[in-house]
């Protein structure tokens, strides 16, 4: 794979300078609300994923990316359940110029994103020939893409895998349940895979049970030797695991 063989030469600078313990939380379903802006106010270097065509999609975009903080496109995707998609959605019924020229336009609307997530998605992400289409364009725009995982069955990687286009998945949920009781297990949870793997990456939402939540979360996670970094710098990292692990069996999700 091309990505495994420009990494293997920043191998040497790399590896020596990185955390042993990194963590990228993504906050998705940016846009639809002015009380998401309260969200760039949490300390670390969160990411966020923002709804394309959104009422406050391009001034939260604006005001994160003044405060350098990484960005993805959150695609809607179709959903088994069949729920209402929003605007700019990727469905079943769409051929590949159609799907292709909606992500398109979407993209366009927010060019400061680094890659692209997807928006529920149990349906479309199934889809092989869909995926490779979606990667064909985030190929052409140096684009990654985070697996959301809302589905066991995503064809999504190995579409992503098939075009060459550098790919993540989504370990936890962080906020499917807002309890008190919760939100620390699933943390708990994220940590230790932290822990385990060198990395970890958690999907929250713009809850006001969660914002209260990580306020106090965050600082304690770089007290416990955690380091908080963007989506892309667990992306690379992963391609360098990879990379290292050539011609030992092992993989890196």
């Amino acid at each position: 794979m091309k990505i495994i063989k420009w990494l293997t030469l920043v191998i040497c600078f790399s590896s020596a300078t990185i955390s042993a313990k990194q963590i990228a939380i993504v906050i998705d379903d940016i846009g639809y609300h002015q009380r998401d802006l309260e969200f760039l106010s949490l300390p670390g270097q969160l990411s966020y994923s923002i709804l394309p065509h959104t009422p406050y999609s391009q001034i939260f975009a604006t005001l994160a990316s003044q405060s350098n903080k990484e960005l993805l496109l959150h695609i809607p995707m179709q959903a088994l359940n069949g729920k209402e998609l929003g605007p700019g959605a990727l469905t079943l019924n769409m051929n590949k110029e159609q799907l292709q020229q909606t992500l398109g336009t979407a993209l366009a609307s927010l060019p400061q994103v680094k890659g692209v997530n997807n928006h529920m998605g149990s349906a479309l992400t199934q889809k092989s020939q869909a995926m490779k289409w979606t990667m064909e364009v985030l190929k052409k725009r140096h684009l990654y893409f985070l697996d959301s995982r809302t589905t066991d069955l995503s064809q999504a990687q190995n579409a992503a895998n098939f075009l060459g286009v550098a790919n993540i998945s989504r370990q936890v949920f962080l906020d499917n349940i807002t309890t008190p009781e919760q939100l620390p297990l699933r943390l708990e949870e994220l940590k230790q895979l932290a822990i385990s793997h060198s990395f970890a990456i958690a999907i929250a939402h713009p809850y006001p049970e969660t914002i209260e939540f990580l306020r106090h979360a965050l600082p304690e996670l770089t007290k416990q030797g955690f380091e908080l970094v963007p989506v892309s710098q667990l992306v690379e990292r992963k391609y360098i695991q990879l990379a290292h692990a050539e011609g030992k069996g092992v993989s890196a999700r």
